[in-house]
Parts: C-alpha cells; structure tokens; sequence
C-alpha cells in the first residue's frame, strides 16, 4: 500500500484524521510502515539534500494521537523505546553502503507547524537533542508503534537552520497536491 500525500496537523485536521490511515493500515494487516519527510536540518554536519535515517523522535505536537479512549489496537501505554526497527535501520544501512549512497542517523523533531522555525527554534530543539525538525511523522509512528506495525522512517534534508549564516527557507519550488478531507 502506497499514499500519496498525508494529513498535516497544521491543516487543521485532527490527529484522529491525520492518523486515520494508519489504522486502516492496521485493519488491513500491515505489518512494516516506510515513512519520510522533508525537513529542516540542524545538526551542523548536514548538507541539504543529505538522507537522514531516523532513529528517534522528540513530539512537540500540542496533542498526542493516542489522547482520549484506547483503541483495542494496541496497550493503554505503549512502548516507545525502539519507535523506529534496528532492523530495518541496519539493512538501510547496508544498502546505502553497498550503493555508495551517503545517509545520516538522527532525531527528527516533530513541531505543529505551519511556520517554519525561527533560528532560536532550530538551536533549541538542536540543544534538546533533535538533527532535524518537521511537521509531520511522528504521529503516524506513534499509532503505528501502538498498532503492534514496525516502522522505518528518513528524512530528505531541504534546508538548515541554526546556524551563524542565517538560510533563506522556501517553499515555491514545491508544488503541493492538493488534500481531498473526505474520509
């Protein structure tokens, strides 16, 4: 199964909406989640353009996705000490290599959006130990992670923040697709 797009927080839906596919995901016995983003990277050894392999994550979103009554999928309190498989980290690893494909590890941070970071932001979450920050993600694998679904997740590094030369951020090269909101 393949999505073309997603739901943003900062579109307004609700997380319930912006994790919905997800739990279809679940229903239909989907066992392993690819997720990946554009961010902003803070960790000074990036380069825009750099893959950052995700192997944790920090939720700056105002509301978490399993707040409210617990969906049978998964336990009241979920393990989140491994959110993204070794696994599947070490096999990316691997084929990386074997390609001569440069990829990073790090934290991405995930923020409600749909501004992007001021460089106080980007040095704070920096500090508190994120590589790189977006407005997605971190949702989706926490629903995934209660729905028993192993998850990999990587990041396409499109600008950096934080830094002593401030980078203009913009978004005119992208083109958006346009979100349906009916489920």
């Amino acid at each position: 199964m393949a999505m073309k797009g997603r739901f943003h927080y900062y579109e307004g839906y609700k997380m319930e909406e912006v994790t919905f596919p997800i739990r279809v995901m679940h229903e239909l016995g989907i066992e392993t989640l690819f997720v990946s983003n554009a961010s902003g990277g803070m960790n000074p050894e990036f380069k825009i353009g750099d893959l950052m392999i995700i192997t944790d994550h920090i939720n700056f979103f105002p509301e978490h996705p399993l707040h409210g009554p617990n969906f049978p999928t998964g336990p009241r309190f979920p393990d989140m000490h491994e959110a993204y498989d070794h696994t599947l980290i070490e096999k990316a690893d691997e084929i990386a290599k074997e390609k001569g494909i440069r990829v990073m590890h790090g934290v991405y941070t995930g923020v409600q959006g749909p501004t992007f970071e001021t460089p106080a932001e980007y040095r704070m979450y920096h500090i508190l130990g994120g590589d790189a920050v977006g407005m997605s993600t971190v949702p989706e694998v926490i629903v995934a992670r209660h729905s028993g679904i192993k998850v990999f997740g990587i990041s396409v590094i499109t600008d950096l923040g934080g830094f002593d030369t401030p980078v203009e951020v913009s978004t005119k090269k992208f083109k958006r697709l346009p979100i349906k909101r009916n489920l």
